[in-house]
């Protein structure tokens, strides 16, 4: 059986995240180009389809009767061009494949219930959550014909952060200087050199230990050179401080590494460090420094005339906490 045409159909593509959000874009603009190579490819911001645009669009042009409209910024379409995008976006002509990209919220919710009801296809971009930040790096690597390791994948996240464009553009870079070989934690550590020691994670984790010295030798040093935005260090605390309050509530029943892993968040081979910071952590002290974070988190976000200052009284605060 043939394989379903773009043409004459809507695609929706929600959420956030810009990178999956333009790949979700550019393959389907490619696999319209597959189908039709004559057909006239168009990308307009919804706030650009005032006064009839959008109808001149999708009406292809003189020289190309086939169409591929893309309509960024969806939650910003003007009211007059409501009814007929809505329209087009249900029905479509058979010389039309329609991309409608939506950044995610509830501004458009009207026109994104339409879609939803008539069950347009829908691909989501939303947010990586941290901790699905390696599997991301493993698909990445997979496409790229690379060997990573877990522990790899986990290193260059640590090394270069959590922005997704970021975390590919190291991978390419890897791939290139790196080419047919298995690429391990140690090797991404030292092709990012002093990064990866300045990381929000890397923070994180001299705190969580009592490294007092180094956590704030890090912190001051990540700030100063603006590497590091105050709030992804309480993000990274945060994120640190779940999983070890997960993995001493579910430490004592019977679970394998693989479940135990899974229902923690973090990778199996990351258990070994939660083992390590539980002979000096309890749920109560937990529980006292996620507060901490809490409050600091406010504080960087505007409560506190000098966020550094903040954080640095954070990580004094979490890494001098004794056992409770």
């Amino acid at each position: 059986m043939a394989a379903r045409t773009v043409f004459g159909s809507t695609l929706l593509v929600r959420g956030s995240e810009q990178l999956l959000a333009e790949r979700a874009v550019a393959a389907h603009i490619s696999r319209a180009r597959r189908e039709r190579p004559q057909a006239e490819v168009t990308e307009v911001a919804a706030p650009d389809l005032a006064d009839g645009r959008f109808a001149d669009l999708i009406g292809g042009s003189l020289f190309a009767t086939d169409a591929v409209v893309v309509v960024t910024d969806l939650a910003s379409l003007p009211e007059d061009a409501l009814p007929l995008v809505r329209q087009t976006a249900l029905e479509p002509h058979g010389e039309l494949c329609l991309v409608l990209v939506h950044s995610g919220g509830v501004k458009g919710k009207a026109l994104l219930d339409a879609l939803k009801k008539a069950k347009v296809q829908t691909i989501n971009a939303d947010p990586i959550k941290p901790w699905e930040l390696p599997k991301f790096v493993a698909a990445e690597a997979k496409q790229l014909r690379m060997t990573l390791d877990d522990q790899a994948s986990q290193s260059l996240v640590d090394a270069v952060g959590t922005d997704l464009r970021s975390l590919s553009a190291a991978l390419h870079q890897l791939s290139s200087d790196y080419e047919g070989e298995q690429v391990s934690a140690a090797m991404v550590r030292r092709y990012f050199g002093g990064r990866a020691e300045v990381t929000s994670f890397a923070v994180a984790e001299d705190a969580l230990a009592g490294r007092q010295g180094a956590a704030l030798e890090k912190l001051r040093w990540a700030i100063a050179t603006g590497d590091v935005a105050p709030v992804m260090v309480t993000s990274a605390l945060a994120s640190q401080l779940r999983g070890l309050g997960k993995y001493l509530e579910l430490r004592t029943g019977r679970f394998s590494d693989q479940d135990l892993a899974r229902q923690v968040g973090v990778p199996p081979w990351k258990l070994k460090d939660l083992n390590r910071l539980s002979r000096d952590w309890s749920s109560r002290r937990v529980a006292l420094a996620i507060r901490a974070v809490a409050k600091a988190d406010e504080e960087v976000k505007g409560a506190a005339t000098d966020p550094g200052f903040a954080l640095e009284q954070l990580v004094l605060a979490i890494s001098s906490t004794t056992s409770g």
